[in-house]
């Protein structure tokens, strides 16, 4: 393990020492660990509650009309959509495993911007808010669709601008967070911790912060323009008064392809951090991982087109768009290889968090080929618009991300919480929630390729068998996803107490207590080797 002197300082980070207590303690807290576990405890409500909005559609698609009508299953879509990518997949796994774990890991006692990262924490918990009264007020929640498409989403009487404005504060909570991950790997890696002593996971959050910075302040304008013209009659998407609808498509996929790595990058790093330390082996080809974070968030910002091949645009593009779009899956390939390379010949343990480690990979894998799919021309045409897009992105975003994040929460649970859960029941989890989930969405596949076009609120007969398995599969996944949490909240009452270091692990967050002292180090560690050199 990479460590010098790091004896610990007295007392866990749950304890109250300022003139704060109990939860005003927390939300004036600028302690990064705080930070993290507000954002986790906030990410798996909203997780959850948007888990019930997507299983009472899938409830609404085995008979339509039956539970509820095209407008509110309209409404129930949309906002399905902005919770789990606006209040979830894109903030899940930096905002509370990047802010808990980054300077434990480069040995730093803080962020560089600790009130900075408090008020992003604000932001977002104000974002959220105002999504959540967006329900209420001004014509009730909004009906667009979650990638607020013009010019629909000027003419919808429903509360689009207020919804608008709480995505516009989500942005800048996460420019936040990306400007201050970026600065504090930069600026306070302890002594030794040179760029290729990094864990992967760190190499992640720093390409990551980079497309924060970079491609959400396009989505903060967009937004703005939508609310502008709502509000003034401004023609600047709708066709109607001189606008352009391809215009706001352009930019929201400038934006909106990067931020799929913002989600899928951090998740890649949390299996390259779970993989080596279960395989008992020094991660395959370390440089290679950590370049090909870097590629993917370069290469990322120039493939936006591939979602507009049925718009209009010309030949020349579209080959362009799809040519790069076939490059960035190189980088990805890269990580897989290695990944599994590091398996190779390794004294493996399968435990809980590897377990869910092996079916993102499965799972994202599944995510990229078909994407391959939907990147070339001739296939794209055929499957644009249909039922194989849907599953494509959730095998990707759920199947990839949403699966990392819980190998994550397994993996460092026992560090956050200093509690140990029940592995036999985490396994157990794992495997309902997995074969849910295929149930649910491979079906999907099959139902894309007959012809089934996505978002529609009924559909001819003929579609129906692919329909009941999927939501059949709903309902197993969430079953898995239920007793995931269970397991996980039993442990924090009830689990047995966590050593410093129940995995063997080889980075600098297991070489204190758990859960971790309130100011990480007692001692600046000294680092002297490599982050995956295990005892």
């Amino acid at each position: 393990m990479e460590q010098g002197s790091s004896a610990p300082a007295v007392g866990s980070f749950y304890e109250d020492r300022g003139k704060y207590r109990g939860v005003r303690a927390w939300l004036m807290s600028v302690d990064h660990k705080r930070i993290g576990i507000m954002y986790l405890t906030a990410l798996l409500l909203f997780f959850s509650a948007g888990t019930v909005l997507g299983i009472l559609i899938r409830l609404s698609l085995i008979d339509p009309g039956r539970f509820m009508s095209a407008h509110t299953y309209n409404r129930l879509f949309t906002m399905h959509g902005v919770i789990q990518i606006f209040l979830f997949i894109i903030p899940g796994i930096p905002a509370s495993f990047g802010n808990f774990f980054l300077p434990l890991l480069i040995g730093a006692r803080d962020v560089a911007f600790p009130r900075l990262n408090r008020f992003s924490w604000w932001l977002y918990l104000t974002g959220a808010a105002l999504a959540f009264l967006s329900l209420f007020f001004g014509g009730g929640a909004l009906d667009t669709g979650w990638t607020f498409y013009a010019p629909y989403s000027l003419q919808s009487q429903t509360n689009v601008s207020f919804a608008v404005f709480a995505v516009f504060l989500l942005g800048f909570s996460s420019i936040f967070t990306g400007l201050n991950f970026v600065t504090t790997i930069h600026r306070l890696r302890a002594p030794g911790m040179t760029w290729y002593r990094l864990p992967l996971f760190v190499w992640t959050l720093y390409a990551t912060g980079w497309v924060q910075l970079l491609a959400t302040p396009v989505i903060a304008v967009t937004l703005l323009l939508i609310i502008l013209e709502r509000f003034f009659g401004l023609g600047f998407f709708d066709p109607g008064k001189g606008g352009d609808p391809l215009l706001f498509e352009h930019l929201f996929w400038i934006y909106s392809h990067p931020a799929v790595y913002i989600m899928i990058l951090p998740a890649m790093g949390v299996i390259s951090e779970i993989i080596p330390v279960f395989a008992r082996k020094i991660v395959f080809g370390y440089k290679a991982v950590a370049f090909s974070s870097l590629a993917i968030a370069s290469v990322g910002y120039l493939v936006w087109g591939h979602h507009m091949f049925t718009s209009g645009m010309s030949d020349t593009a579209r080959t362009v768009f799809s040519l790069i779009t076939f490059l960035v899956a190189v980088p990805s390939g890269i990580k897989v290889f290695n990944w599994i390379s590091t398996l190779y010949k390794g004294s493996i343990k399968l435990d809980a968090p590897l377990l869910f480690a092996l079916t993102f990979i499965f799972l994202f894998s599944i995510g990229g080929l078909t994407g391959l799919l939907n990147g070339a021309l001739a296939t794209n045409l055929h499957l644009h618009g249909t039922y194989f897009i849907v599953a494509h992105f959730h095998y990707v975003m759920f199947g990839g991300v949403g699966f990392a994040f819980f190998a994550g929460l397994h993996y460092w649970f026992p560090k956050m919480f200093g509690r140990m859960y029940d592995e036999r029941t985490a396994k157990i989890g794992c495997g309902i929630l997995f074969v849910g989930f295929n149930l649910m969405y491979f079906s999907m596949f099959i139902l894309g390729v007959q012809g089934m076009p996505r978002r529609y609120f009924d559909y001819p007969p003929h579609y129906f068998n692919g329909q009941l398995v999927s939501t059949i599969g709903s309902w197993i996944a969430a079953a898995g996803i239920a007793l995931i949490f269970f397991n996980l909240v039993r442990a924090l009452f009830r689990g047995r107490s966590a050593p410093a270091d129940p995995w063997g692990g080889g980075t600098l967050e297991w070489s204190i207590p758990s859960p971790p002292p309130a100011e990480n180090f007692g001692e600046t560690p000294v680092v002297t080797r490599g982050p995956y050199s295990y005892r």
